[in-house]
């Protein structure tokens, strides 16, 4: 959607952006607080998210949880709030001839809640209900075991669930107090945004009642292991083995080299013709393979997983591996990049036609690092990208050896050993092409 962004600094500390869709019907609001669990002692890992909870329920204004999202979604507006290992956010989206009525109603939320100790059980309840879901989730459970090996800050369902009982409403008043400041909040709005409305914003966000001394908490320190046995998860109740490979370089790399590595691993597994999952598929080895990209503060990853039978394992792994040696030796065509340039800006141009997917174009690195992307400039980055860009960042991820391997499964720990062991080249290849490219650039 067209639009046009500006950044806002308000003089309480609390920043954010405009996101002004000409015409828009609807608008959004993502307010966000680094608040999430790495603030809180291991032991009361689940007070942020008990506190999330908590919050979009009684306050000052309407002294019950279920009164107040009947009155917040009356007119069929939507709310919610997540939390994560760094932040807490709450959201809503609204008909546009509203929004200043449930904007009010959300920050009146966050400034003035209550914490009933009767609410807080209810949601001690319904808390432990969503740790039962979530733990259904094998790829769930393999993703948080990992990064717990390789030294990540992260907790299983299970290990939250045996430690839910260390909170109390006590807990999530000060984990509130602690973090619920204006210099610690940052803000995404979207929809027609005239300058009425923006001056209305500014002062709605400018005089919300929160303390106004305090920071925005800085990211914590998260530096990867190299794991030298697989994470291996035994489930007997599957029939199928989820995987996970992670491969890690240190320090976070650039725009550019973003690009070029989302370009590549569409190229290798986003596609139902891509070069890792079309051919796994074209042999019949396995339904559906993923692949993405993550950074923490001080790390770059890279990571692929699937479900796969037991028989099929070896031979899907064994593509991994072909198609990605391919990728580090440079045995990637020029027309094999051009044509994902094209899905890339295609798929580029689907994402941002809604106000709230407009937003989220923002919103995630906005709230990590406080960088606003320059949205219209993304179709000529992914036409940028060159062949050189690709192969040299895809070594690097490999360059430095950090990376696991994890399965969930019943295959049994020697199975999972033997499955790691075909992905060993990767790592020992990439490091001779990158040195063997140096001390030819040496000479």
């Amino acid at each position: 959607m067209k639009h046009t962004v500006q950044e806002i600094e308000l003089s309480n500390g609390a920043k954010g952006l405009f996101v002004h869709v000409p015409n828009a019907s609807v608008m959004t609001f993502d307010i966000n607080f680094r608040a999430g669990e790495y603030l809180v002692e291991s032991a009361k890992w689940d007070v942020p998210h008990l506190r999330e909870h908590v919050l979009l329920g009684a306050n000052e204004l309407i002294p019950r949880a279920r009164d107040f999202q009947a009155e917040l979604e009356k007119n069929g507006a939507y709310s919610n709030a997540t939390t994560g290992v760094y932040d807490i956010s709450y959201e809503a989206e609204c008909a546009d001839f509203e929004w200043d009525r449930v904007l009010g109603l959300l920050l009146i939320a966050i400034a003035k809640p209550l914490f009933l100790e009767e609410e807080f059980q209810a949601e001690f309840g319904n808390v432990q209900e969503e740790m039962v879901a979530r733990s259904n989730n094998h790829f769930r459970r393999l993703s948080l075991e990992m990064r717990k090996s390789l030294g990540l800050i992260a907790k299983t369902d299970a290990e939250r669930l045996e430690l839910m009982s260390n909170v109390t409403v006590a807990d999530v008043r000060a984990h509130y107090l602690r973090t619920h400041h204006t210099p610690n909040m940052r803000f995404v709005v979207a929809g027609n945004l005239t300058p009425a409305r923006k001056d209305m914003l500014r002062k709605l966000f400018g005089t919300i009642d929160l303390p106004t001394k305090g920071e925005r908490f800085e990211l914590p320190s998260e530096v990867p292991n190299h794991l030298k046995k697989p994470v291996y998860v035994p489930n007997d109740n599957v029939e199928n083995l989820y995987f996970y490979i992670d491969t890690f370089q240190n320090g976070r790399i650039d725009d550019a080299a973003t690009d070029a590595l989302n370009l590549i691993n569409t190229m290798l597994t986003e596609t139902l013709y891509s070069k890792i999952l079309g051919t796994a598929r074209e042999r019949g080895l396995v339904y559906g393979m993923s692949s993405g990209l993550s950074q923490t503060k001080d790390a770059s990853n890279w990571w692929f997983g699937a479900q796969v039978s037991d028989k099929n394992a070896p031979a899907l792994l064994n593509i991994v591996v072909d198609e990605l040696e391919k990728v580090l030796i440079g045995d990637i065509s020029e027309d094999e990049i051009a044509a994902t340039k094209q899905y890339a800006l295609g798929r580029f141009q689907r994402s941002g036609q809604t106000v709230g997917g407009t937003a989220a174009g923002y919103s995630g690195r906005y709230f990590f690092d406080e960088v606003v992307e320059n949205y219209y400039q993304i179709p000529a980055r992914i036409k940028a990208v060159s062949k050189d860009q690709i192969i040299e960042v895809a070594r690097s991820m490999f360059a430095e050896k950090m990376w696991g391997f994890g399965v969930l499964g019943n295959c049994g720990e020697a199975f999972a050993t033997d499955l790691r062991q075909q992905l060993t080249p990767l790592w020992s290849n990439a490091l001779k092409t990158a040195e063997a490219v140096h001390d030819g650039r040496s000479q």
